[in-house]
């Protein structure tokens, strides 16, 4: 059974499908090879024959169109002239076919009628020849007519069978199957070893795949050479660190997140059996409790909100958008800002500027200016400010939010927009901070196209700087 999935993966490999293919390609190339340079040289051992028999047989014609009849001696006489030695046979005949010279030792047909169909055509008129190949000689034939003032007088035939041509071009065959034979034994080898050293690799990817794939995000590959495989290995590699890194930061949300969670669920439990297991609990001391309870639900139903903000904004849900006047939103934001800042002593400063128009999600846009003036307003000094500033510049918005407050270390500034990261945690909780708000801003920032830096005032406190895709009536989407 092994043996049988064996070869059936065999059969379906690239391997094999890549040496098919090229396998048959290299045969068709040694086909060529080894019948095109001998088909060429026969036709022109052909046409080379056919044009010296057809001179000589012109010649003999002319000579032999003298008299007005020919006889058996005045063609002997006239042939007697000519150099034959390169024919093999020359016939010539009276205007009825007989034979009035055969140049044949073996079986001379003089006095006899001529049987061959080339003879009787250039009787007719006609200029007859024939070629023919058959591996071991040339043998090639050529009749015509001998006329004088129009009138046939009777025909020549002339006859060659040449070996020695034919070895020649059986020596080229044999010289060239035995270069393709070479040849193709080369190339096989060679296909198999280039073949198997990229299949090789590409198994090695396959394998790779799988192993990351089960979970084992540590796995690379040996990168090898400069071309287009090497890159898609340097390319896996860089997927699975990022696999990696994902894992890393989902394992640290999934923990963060229960903890977040566990802590005022933990106290919510420890203030409900508090006050079920006393047995005697004053109102205050009760309503002190309940309230506690209530703050500690509030900061859960805050947390699972923006859970639930950056778990939509990580689906990638499509969003509606519209066109935003940020001037107003910003306003309206403030607005509901007030009276933290009023408990907590901080001034506000704007300066907006009109016309400061993007395509947006006015939902998301208000998280991203309420999470960062708040985070100005908490993280602030007694009797601190917030500066918030809106402007457009060349094709883009910025919205700038800066504060005196207690500022960010440089250590900590990485790592600012990753979820459930406290700069100071203590702090943080103690304002009810979850470690998200600037996570959702980081997100919902990038889903309008935009950018959020981050940086230190050089006179104490933070400065983030968002910049928006400004947006004109003309580019306006439905």
């Amino acid at each position: 059974m092994k043996k049988l999935a064996n070869l059936r993966a065999f059969t379906n490999s690239v391997q094999l499908k890549f040496a098919l293919t090229f396998m048959a390609l290299i045969i068709l190339l040694l086909a060529m090879l080894n019948t095109y340079p001998t088909i060429v040289s026969r036709d022109l051992v052909f046409a080379s024959k056919e044009k010296s028999l057809q001179s000589q047989a012109g010649v003999m014609s002319s000579a032999l169109s003298g008299p007005e009849a020919l006889t058996s001696e005045t063609v002997r006489e006239v042939m007697g002239l000519l150099d034959l030695r390169s024919l093999t046979r020359v016939i010539v005949t009276g205007p009825e076919g007989l034979i009035l010279y055969d140049s044949s030792r073996l079986d001379p047909a003089a006095g006899r009628y001529a049987l061959f169909s080339e003879i009787y055509r250039a009787l007719s008129g006609e200029v007859v020849c024939y070629s023919v190949y058959d591996g071991k000689a040339f043998k090639t034939s050529e009749a015509m007519p001998i006329k004088n003032d129009g009138v046939t007088l009777g025909a020549v035939y002339l006859y060659e069978y040449d070996s020695s041509q034919a070895s020649l071009i059986n020596g080229i065959q044999d010289n060239l199957r035995r270069i393709t034979t070479l040849t193709a034994t080369a190339a096989l080898i060679l296909l198999f070893i280039f073949s198997r050293a990229l299949t090789l690799r590409i198994t090695e990817l396959v394998k790779a795949t799988k192993i990351v794939s089960e979970g084992d995000y540590n796995y690379r590959i040996e990168i090898s050479g400069h071309d287009e495989l090497s890159d898609l290995g340097e390319e896996f590699n860089s997927l699975t660190q990022r696999l990696k890194d994902t894992e890393e930061l989902r394992r640290r949300f999934v923990s963060d997140a229960s903890h977040e969670l566990k802590t005022p669920l933990a106290s919510i439990r420890l203030l409900a059996d508090s006050i079920v297991n006393a047995d005697s609990m004053d109102m205050d001391t009760m309503r002190e409790f309940v309230t506690d309870i209530g703050n500690e639900a509030e900061r859960l139903q805050r947390t699972t909100e923006k859970l639930l903000s950056l778990s939509r904004m990580d689906s990638g849900t499509q969003i509606s958008r519209g066109r935003l006047e940020l001037k107003q939103v910003v306003k309206k934001t403030l607005h509901l800002l007030s009276p933290l800042a009023e408990d907590r002593q901080i001034s506000i400063n704007t300066e907006l500027s009109d016309g400061c128009c993007i395509l947006g999600n006015e939902d998301l846009v208000y998280r991203i200016i309420f999470n960062l003036a708040e985070n100005g307003i908490k993280y602030n000094m007694p009797g601190g400010t917030v500066t918030i500033r809106l402007y457009s510049e060349d094709e883009s918005v910025k919205l700038i939010v800066e504060d005196g407050g207690i500022g960010i270390p440089d250590d900590d500034l990485p790592h600012i927009f990753s979820r459930f990261y406290r700069v100071d945690k203590a702090r943080s909780r103690e304002a009810g901070g979850s470690g998200l708000g600037l996570s959702i801003v980081y997100d919902a920032v990038r889903l309008h196209s935009g950018t959020v830096d981050v940086e230190k005032r050089s006179e104490g406190g933070t400065r983030f700087t968002v910049c928006f895709p400004s947006f004109a009536e003309s580019k306006e989407e439905t």
